[in-house]
C-alpha cells in the first residue's frame, strides 16, 4: 500500500506541473510555408486572425510549451501571435497568469512585419534570481523576467554572469535593426536542431535565444525596467 500511495503521489506531481496546449479555435486556416512565429504588432492591420491557442497549467520548461505551441500554429499556418488577456466582468483585462493564458494566431505578410528596433533582450530563467553585468554595470533578474537594453551600432557588449566559473559573451552590433537574445541559466539546455521553436548559441551559463522563442518569452515573462 505504501508503495502504491507513493506512485499515486509522483503521478499527482506531474499531472499538476504537466502543461496542455490546445487549439480551442479554427478561424480559417492559411496555406505558407513560414518557419518563424513572431509576436504580432498590434498597429499592423493587414494580419488574417485565425484561431486561438490556450495554455493551461503551469511548467518550468517554457522551451517545451513553446514547442507545442509552435506546433499547434503551423498545423494552421500561423506564424504571428498576440496574447489575449481573460476580462474581468467589467471588461478589463485579467492579470498575466503563466499557469492559464490564451494567444491569437495570425498570418501577417512578412512585408508587413516591422523593422527591429535594435535593443538587446536578456532573460532570467524559470527558476532562481539571476545576478549579471552588461558593460559594468548589474543587474539582479528574478525568474521569469527580462530586462531590454538599447543597441547602439558599433558599440562592443559584454555579457557575464559574475560567477567564478560563469560565462561572457561579448556581441558587437554593426546596426540598430536586429534584436539580439540570451537568456542566463545554470541548466543544462538542448537545442533544437530543426532551428524553429529552440535554442543555440549556447556559452556556458549564457544561451542564444532564436527569436521565435524569445519573442514569446517576451509574452509570457516580465519585463524588469532598469
Amino acid at each position: 500500500m505504501k508503495n502504491i500511495a507513493i506512485v499515486f503521489f509522483v503521478l499527482c506531481v506531474q499531472l499538476w506541473n504537466a502543461q496542455n496546449v490546445f487549439l480551442t479555435r479554427i478561424e480559417k486556416i492559411n496555406d505558407n510555408t513560414d518557419k518563424f512565429l513572431y509576436k504580432k504588432d498590434d498597429a499592423i492591420a493587414d494580419a488574417i486572425y485565425l484561431g486561438i491557442v490556450d495554455v493551461q497549467g503551469f511548467s518550468k520548461d517554457d522551451a517545451a510549451v513553446f514547442s507545442l505551441l509552435y506546433k499547434k500554429a503551423k498545423e494552421i499556418g500561423a506564424n504571428t501571435f498576440t496574447l489575449k488577456p481573460f476580462e474581468n466582468v467589467d471588461g478589463t483585462p485579467q492579470p498575466f497568469n503563466p499557469a492559464n493564458y490564451r494567444l491569437a494566431l495570425y498570418y501577417t505578410p512578412k512585408e508587413k512585419l516591422r523593422v527591429q528596433n535594435g535593443m538587446i533582450y536578456i532573460f532570467a530563467s524559470s527558476e532562481k534570481d539571476q545576478k549579471i553585468n552588461v558593460n559594468k554595470k548589474d543587474y539582479t533578474l528574478s525568474p521569469r523576467t527580462f530586462i531590454k537594453i538599447k543597441i547602439e551600432p558599433g558599440e562592443v557588449y559584454t555579457i557575464s554572469t559574475k560567477k567564478l566559473l560563469g560565462s561572457t559573451v561579448k556581441i558587437q552590433p554593426k546596426t540598430n535593426e536586429d534584436n539580439s537574445y540570451f537568456q542566463i541559466s545554470s541548466l543544462k539546455v538542448k537545442s533544437d536542431t530543426s532551428g524553429y521553436g529552440g535554442l543555440n548559441l549556447k556559452s556556458g551559463d549564457i544561451v542564444g535565444l532564436e527569436k521565435s522563442y524569445a519573442e514569446f518569452l517576451s509574452v509570457i515573462y516580465k519585463e524588469d525596467k532598469p
